[in-house]
């Protein structure tokens, strides 16, 4: 199952209340962003615009140095703020002076500048830190993940928190330059473009960037010895791939799906419109977790991801990712059907492109996998709950929906609102509700009801009329339809939201 960080909205709610409302010279930036799904998420008071990240790793032992310079603007005056953080931290600069620094709860990171900082000015944060990442654990677990060569970073929603410090939630993007430092041999793989490389005494740096806004739970790190591929797409746009070389019999497949990943986002601009970043491509490191994730550019997939045979439907979801997730992010983690509702439902055009099976098909069939009273149908993939957030309806029911609303306004404007959302909110954050009130307005219909059938209300919907839609039309029939020929391929993805 994912992990999160969580504190209870009572315990959160008094922790608020417990921070002055001011202190000389301003006032005190928020512990939390103010996501009630993650209270201890994020932080106020200051809007981070660049990280620059010098690291350098020992795979060895799992040390970790870095030094974190982070670019900020404050939004309104401070007298101390925090990051979140849960490596130990030597020194704290702000705009150059040495800045008092305490540890607050298992993630924060309090900062008392020498004098208060005013609003709307901007800011410069040096952090000096270092730590064994697998050791350090909040709320009882780390993200941080040791391979038998070296490391990985990638996990949702958070795993910053133990190997820089940020302002960790999506409503905080920022660019990002990512310098790591490892020895001579080994190869450390990120977010963005490839900047360079020189070695030196024994060991290698790697200087990465990210130019487009990006959250921070999108940010990746992978340490270790691969086997790296290159190519450019028919736009340009440099990818970079990445497979451990001891991935055993899974590595050919994975090699067989993630090598298609140009070709799949060449076809996904036909139907979101211009790729959004300047990178592309995916890794596949050598670890024992099973899912995969949407890291900015370059999706983290684990080789149990092709443990029978290759599969390029999850290379479809992840790529999806980079319109729906990445450049348009969510607002809150409630939202996450903006997420994956979209990024499922890519895989039903893909099995409609590829001859496998119509969208309408993969709607009929997941629809008769759950009748009525089945849990399935109450979990809400509008507003979820933290603990529901990577629930199968949220990709299943959630993708059921736009097969409601394609089947309500017709190709043209369902395909004329897949390529519109992802350049209305390009590299910014919206809400479900955002979505709907778009969708309105681009298709000049009525459309809360359709949304709170699919989206809020906890019990099976009933098929929609004929004359209004299709979609839905096999549970009528008895016993269950013959699944379509993608069926098994898309169902073995599920696992790409089980985040262990």
């Amino acid at each position: 199952m994912h992990r999160r960080l969580i504190v209870p909205g009572a315990l959160a709610a008094s922790l608020l209340l417990a921070i002055p409302a001011s202190a000389a010279g301003g006032t005190v930036g928020a512990p939390g962003i103010g996501d009630p799904y993650y209270p201890a998420s994020g932080n106020g008071g200051y809007d981070v615009s660049h990280y620059d990240l010098r690291l350098k790793y020992q795979p060895a032992t799992d040390l970790l140095e870095g030094t974190a310079t982070i670019l900020a603007t404050t939004t309104q005056a401070l007298s101390r703020f925090n990051l979140d953080f849960a490596l130990d931290v030597s020194e704290v600069r702000v705009n150059g002076k040495k800045a008092a620094f305490a540890r607050s709860g298992e993630q924060e990171l309090e900062i008392t500048p020498a004098s208060p900082l005013a609003k709307d000015r901007p800011v410069t944060v040096v952090v000096r830190y270092a730590g064994k990442p697998s050791e350090v654990k909040v709320n009882g677990w780390t993200s941080w993940v040791r391979t038998p060569d070296g490391a990985v970073a990638a996990q949702e929603p958070e795993s910053a928190v133990w190997w820089y410090p940020s302002n960790d939630h999506p409503l905080d993007k920022a660019t990002y330059d990512i310098s790591v430092s490892v020895p001579d041999g080994t190869q450390a793989i990120s977010n963005g473009t490839l900047q360079s490389q020189s070695s030196k005494l024994g060991w290698t740096r790697f200087n990465w960037r990210s130019a487009k806004p990006q959250a921070t739970y999108l940010t990746t790190l992978a340490i270790g010895k691969f086997e790296i591929t290159t190519d450019t797409t028919a736009d340009g746009v440099p990818v970079v791939n990445a497979y451990s070389k001891d991935l055993g019999a899974n590595g050919g497949a994975a090699r067989a799906s993630i090598e298609r990943t140009a070709e799949v986002a060449e076809w996904l601009t036909e139907l979101f419109g211009p790729y959004p970043f300047d990178a592309l491509g995916g890794y596949s490191p050598n670890v024992t977790s099973g899912f995969a994730l949407e890291t900015q550019t370059r999706p983290f997939y684990s080789p149990k991801q092709f443990a029978n045979g290759s599969n390029v439907s999850v290379v479809v979801h992840e790529v999806a990712h980079q319109w729906y997730g990445d450049s348009v992010s969510v607002k809150g983690w409630k939202d996450i059907w903006i997420n994956e509702g979209f990024a499922r439902y890519s895989q039903w055009l893909w099995s409609e492109k590829e001859g496998e099976g119509t969208a309408q098909e993969l709607a009929d069939h997941t629809y008769s996998q759950h009748p009525e009273g089945d849990p399935f149908w109450a979990v809400k993939p509008g507003d979820p709950g933290p603990d529901d957030q990577f629930h199968a309806a949220v990709y299943d029911r959630g993708a059921l929906a736009l097969q409601a609303l394609r089947n309500k306004v017709g190709d043209e404007t369902f395909f004329e609102l897949l390529r519109g959302w992802p350049a209305e909110h390009a590299y910014g954050n919206a809400t479900v509700g955002d979505f709907v009130a778009y969708a309105e307005r681009i298709s000049d219909t009525p459309l809360a009801g359709l949304f709170d059938t699919w989206l809020y209300q906890p019990t099976r919907p009933e098929a929609p009329a004929a004359a209004e839609a299709r979609l839905l039309r096999t549970p009528a029939r008895p016993g269950q339809p013959e699944p379509p020929a993608s069926w098994k391929k898309i169902a073995a993805t599920n696992t790409i939201h089980d985040h262990r």
